[in-house]
């Protein structure tokens, strides 16, 4: 559900809170990381999870004016609010005509796109050990992580946002046959809020 108090918006699902407009800071960086490291000239971008926008703001504001971006999104209705109430949050991402938008599930484009992506960045839960959708369990798992692999282009980049730590996914990377980096930041810009955890998997 939506809800909005005093000009921040949350996002919550069976009561927990998912994100908040409020603290967004760790989604940029996640962004901002990550496409420092693309080099093409006209890269190719897989978002996985819309939130409220600000992970697909930070691509754009620093991807080349050929470059695109694919987001792809599983709830409707997180679709619905970032092209209403939602949608100024972000300076209205999803109108930008480099965006591609998929209502559906991440992970199928992934597996339907084989050498699509220079960059996969992924936002689709609080991380690989906290589910909000079982089904993305997939994602961090070695199946997932090999399809993953095949998505992105020579010396792709994957990073993915995680609530906090996560050793085992850590590993499950290496062993997938990437070269990790982690990076913890603080939930919002100005370096206050709880500290989340980045994950940049770049192919060997």
């Amino acid at each position: 559900m939506l809800y909005e108090r005093d000009g921040v918006y949350t996002i919550r699902v069976d009561g927990l809170e998912l994100m908040s407009s409020r603290a967004h800071g760790s989604e940029d960086a996640l962004a901002r990381l990550a496409m420092a490291e693309v080099r093409a000239a006209r890269p190719n971008v897989l978002v996985g999870g819309l939130g409220m926008g600000f992970t697909l703001r930070a691509v754009l504001d620093v991807l080349p004016a050929a470059g695109g971006v694919v987001v792809a999104e599983i709830l409707p209705e997180v679709v619905r609010w970032n092209q209403g109430p939602l949608a100024e949050l972000a300076g209205s991402p999803l109108e930008d005509p480099r965006v591609e938008l998929i209502e559906g599930d991440v992970a199928r484009v992934i597996g339907a796109r084989p050498t699509a992506f220079d960059a996969i960045l992924l936002d689709v839960d609080n991380g690989p050990a906290a589910l909000t959708l079982t089904d993305n369990d997939r994602l961090y798992q070695r199946d997932g992580l090999e399809l993953t692999r095949r998505s992105l282009r020579p010396k792709g980049m994957l990073a993915v946002w995680s609530a906090g730590p996560d050793p085992a996914f850590e590993r499950a990377l290496r062993t997938a046959g990437f070269l990790v980096r982690v990076e913890t930041v603080r939930a919002r810009s100005i370096g206050k809020g709880p500290r989340h955890t980045l994950f940049f998997a770049r192919l060997r």
